[in-house]
């Protein structure tokens, strides 16, 4: 039931000026995709350089906390937020009328690309939008040259003793950098958990730590720090990826692709001749 008074959400405008995002992976495409002056506000995750690709340009801008009487200080033609973005925010800005859009998680690289252009046509930025993909179609053509007939098994491993399987982003990420995903071998869909003794045992040739370099210390981190995650480094690779690369859908997942061939791929003038 709305409250009484209360509007209907409105359009954005064309070409918003003032707008407001509550989620830090729509932070990252609205600071990529809108001019500077027209964001009155991104989140503070944003500003943090150890999580987020777009520090630098969101430390320029005035951050928020995901709090209603925030987001409406700025008075914003156009709310951004994401699926997970604080409900109760979410709620009392759509019973006030203020132009919302809401954007979800995409679980492959056509999703992320299709998210860039929707995210560029309601910024009124349609050309930024496809020069945007243009550039991720041609990293992602130039480092396919790259890739080599093995195709070495990579095991993800983040906080918490979770990795990621099929159905995900991130197995297209490891798939495009020219791995096998063993999660995946192993029938894991989407997220889920995976005992050490899996990961000693599973016969992975590289395993990738999903790091944030600097964070604070957590029980969550504790197990990338195991002892026998040190003892595998003996017979397999151990590739540190920073967080930030692929925990937002946007165009950083190809630096994540990028760094995963560099750190297993020598470059071409340092390969043996055939």
């Amino acid at each position: 039931m709305a409250w009484p008074g209360s509007a209907i959400a409105a359009e954005p405008p064309a070409k918003p000026r003032r707008i407001v995002s509550l989620n830090m992976c729509t932070d990252e495409l609205v600071l990529r995709l809108a001019d500077p002056e027209a964001i009155a506000s991104v989140t503070w995750l944003s500003q943090d350089p150890r999580n987020a690709n777009m520090a630098e340009a969101a430390r320029r801008i005035p951050a928020n906390h995901g709090l209603v009487e925030q987001v409406l200080a700025f008075r914003p033609d156009l709310a951004i937020a994401g699926s997970f973005t604080t409900r109760n925010t979410v709620g009392l800005l759509k019973r006030v009328g203020t132009p919302l859009r809401e954007f979800g998680v995409p679980r492959d690289l056509a999703g992320v690309k299709a998210q860039i252009a929707e995210m560029a046509a309601l910024l009124g930025e349609p050309e930024r939008g496809q020069a945007l993909i243009e550039e991720i179609d041609t990293r992602l053509a130039r480092l396919a040259q790259r890739i080599g007939d093995a195709r070495p098994k990579a095991l993800v491993l983040r906080p918490n003793g979770f990795t990621v399987g099929r159905g995900s982003l991130v197995d297209e990420i490891l798939t495009r950098a020219g791995f096998v995903n063993l999660a995946a071998d192993l029938g894991i869909d989407n997220y889920g958990q995976i005992a050490l003794e899996t990961v000693a045992l599973g016969g992975a040739d590289i395993l990738i730590l999903n790091t944030t370099e600097g964070g604070p210390p957590s029980l969550a981190h504790e197990i990338l720090n195991h002892p026998l995650i040190g003892r595998l480094g003996d017979r397999l690779r151990l590739v540190a990826l920073p967080s930030k690369l692929w925990t937002c859908a946007g165009p950083a997942v190809i630096d994540a692709i990028e760094l995963l061939i560099d750190a297993t791929t020598p470059p071409r003038d340092q390969r043996s001749p055939r």
